[in-house]
């Protein structure tokens, strides 16, 4: 007994010894964030100041509403994420700030996808416009980092550095092979010769049309990076392609022979030339202030604000059903988001800002509702990011212009639904066998304990082809198609922004800023406020989420390593539930 209670006492005390080791971290985390918040609200631009850019992280459309939301809990470092949103924005403000003199971009790469890139790439160009300096600097670019350095009057690259330069690359990693070894059958109803989203459950390698479609919008982008870099570097396209091709680039000094860097420096050799640039005597540092801070700084409270507003409503990630977050689409929280800017006659346009590889089909007509009655009432104008495709295209149809990059992947107008048949891997590999009683014939339609039967695969077949024909006719109307039409552009192909202007799925090329003054210019409103919506999540909220998430992430990470990818794949079958219009599990480009 003696024994007993020994053990449980310690039981105990490691129990409180863990809730007071947690408590004390809980509370260092929260003091330490709450300083740096407060320090970065009373920073101060000097004059003769120069913007360092970084974006070596994952760019989101918006920069977390609060101070939990960009900390790494594993290592207590804050991941001083910036969104898009913001990083636009301070670049502007930048190129009329007089304290500001010059950018220095100190970036390996770009953690966004190519039209986010685009954005940042044109955000700079802008500046440009200023006759202020723009300097980069990298021991190593990606060619997105490079894509992002080459607006710059001067690229420089360590003396034994590497600038990645080989041309477009897409993967897809197919799971045909362990679904087999597992037994278990991937009971598959789509439409479209294209939707390629369940070629990994069925095949070991991409299908003709999958590889048709492919090399399209791939090198469509391709050839669309290669002239926007050749424009910069006075290049021709036609010279930079050879220099991939032939993978010419394969040590700094190639870089400066072939024009794509024009020296070679160590880090306090920029350092000085930056110094001669701001007239910064040789002994003194010079005034270095990150984005993160530069969009905290001086902030002046105007009084007479504009009463006519135009409203961003944010719509980021995968589609389903409830309430999302700020990293995916919940149909009803950017539902009431748009209903709620419909309703405020003080919103007098509306740009919704999509960038999703889709999701849920019935997710998706929910929110397309929405956008068809806010159209009848104000200007509604779709931005595209890195991707809007398959759902993401559903719920911009309705929109009454629609903007995408030259290098947003889009269209995919197609369905599918999955529905696994694990009896053999229930049977087989685990022993575990399935009985039971039901009322009717199509009871336990759907379970994965068994294989559908020929009649079951008609019901879906017919609810998938439905699914298709009010997708088909909701794009026909809003885009002023016939079906006949839309079909022969769709079945789940996926285009570039730029095939998708030539084919009439898009309106115009441009960004978030071109969408939103063309949005007032329909509304017939100069003088306006930007507004955005949904509200992010609250601090509390986010930081209970991010722990979790991360502390999870962070073990299977480590756990798994490049094994994670199939991992996610598998996750994200196990999500798919009901009918669903969305892009291949994963579209990664290199």
């Amino acid at each position: 007994m003696a024994q007993f209670f020994k053990f449980v006492f310690a039981s105990m005390l490691g129990t409180f010894l863990t809730l007071v080791i947690a408590c004390i971290l809980l509370v260092s985390i929260i003091v330490g964030i709450v300083n740096s918040a407060s320090k970065e609200k009373n920073v101060q631009v000097s004059d003769n100041s120069i913007l360092m850019l970084n974006f070596d992280y994952e760019i989101p459309e918006r920069t977390p509403s609060d101070p939990f939301a960009d900390y790494n809990y594993n290592d207590l470092q804050s991941k001083n994420t910036v969104g898009l949103n913001d990083i636009l924005s301070g670049i502007k403000k930048a190129k009329d700030d007089p304290k500001i003199s010059g950018i220095y971009i100190n970036t390996s790469s770009v953690g966004g996808g190519f039209a986010t890139t685009e954005e940042i790439r044109n955000a700079l160009l802008d500046f440009k416009e200023s006759k202020k300096f723009i300097v980069a600097y990298s021991e190593y670019y990606t060619q997105k980092g490079y894509y992002i350095a080459s607006t710059a009057d001067k690229i420089y690259l360590n003396p034994v550095g590497e600038i990645e330069f080989k041309g477009f690359g897409s993967q897809i990693m197919f799971l045909k092979g362990a679904l087999e070894k597992l037994e278990i059958e991937p009971q598959v109803i789509k439409v479209g010769t294209y939707k390629s989203a369940v070629e990994p459950l069925l095949l070991d390698k991409m299908s003709d049309a999958n590889r048709l479609q492919t090399t399209s919008f791939l090198g469509s982008m391709y050839t669309h990076f290669l002239t926007r870099i050749g424009q910069s570097r006075n290049i021709q396209s036609d010279s930079l392609r050879t220099i991939a091709n032939k993978l010419l680039i394969q040590k700094a000094d190639d870089a400066i022979k072939y024009n794509l860097a024009d020296d070679l420096k160590y880090k306090d050799e920029v350092i000085t030339d930056l110094k001669a640039r701001t007239d910064t005597k040789p002994e003194d540092d010079l005034n270095v202030i990150t984005l993160k801070k530069y969009k905290s700084a001086d902030i002046e409270i105007k009084e007479d604000l504009p009463n006519d507003r135009v409203a961003i409503v944010y719509a980021s990630g995968e589609i389903n059903g409830g309430e999302g977050d700020d990293n995916s689409i919940g149909s009803e929280r950017i539902s009431r988001a748009i209903r709620e800017v419909r309703e405020d006659k003080k919103v007098k346009a509306i740009v919704f800002r999509v960038n999703s590889p889709g999701g849920s089909a019935l997710a998706s007509d929910v929110i397309w509702r929405e956008i068809a009655l806010a159209k009848k009432v104000k200007p509604v104008v779709v931005s595209m990011g890195d991707y809007a495709a398959s759902g993401g295209y559903y719920i911009s149809c309705a929109a009454t212009k629609i903007y995408a990059e030259p290098n947003t992947i889009t269209g995919s107008i197609g369905v599918f639904g999955v529905i696994p048949n694990a009896q053999k891997f229930f049977n087989n590999k685990l022993g575990v066998t399935f009985d039971g009683v039901k009322t009717g014939e199509y009871a336990d339609m759907g379970t994965i304990s068994r294989p559908l039967t020929e009649s079951e695969r008609v019901i879906l077949q017919q609810q998938v082809n439905n699914t298709y024909g009010t997708f088909t006719k909701k794009v026909a109307d809003g885009r002023k198609k016939t079906a006949i039409g839309v079909d022969s552009i769709g079945q789940g192909r996926v285009w570039s922004g730029i095939e998708a202007l030539e084919i009439g799925l898009i309106d115009k090329l441009g960004g978030l800023n071109e969408a939103i003054i063309d949005a007032a210019k329909l509304a017939n409103t100069k003088n306006y406020r930007i507004v955005s919506y949904p509200s992010q999540k609250s601090i509390l909220d986010s930081f209970l989420g991010n722990v979790t998430d991360d502390i999870q992430t962070s073990i299977l990470k480590k756990e798994l390593g490049e094994e994670y990818k199939i991992y996610q794949q598998i996750k994200k079958i196990s999500k798919l539930n009901g009918i669903q219009a969305r892009l291949p599990f994963e579209i990664s480009i290199n």
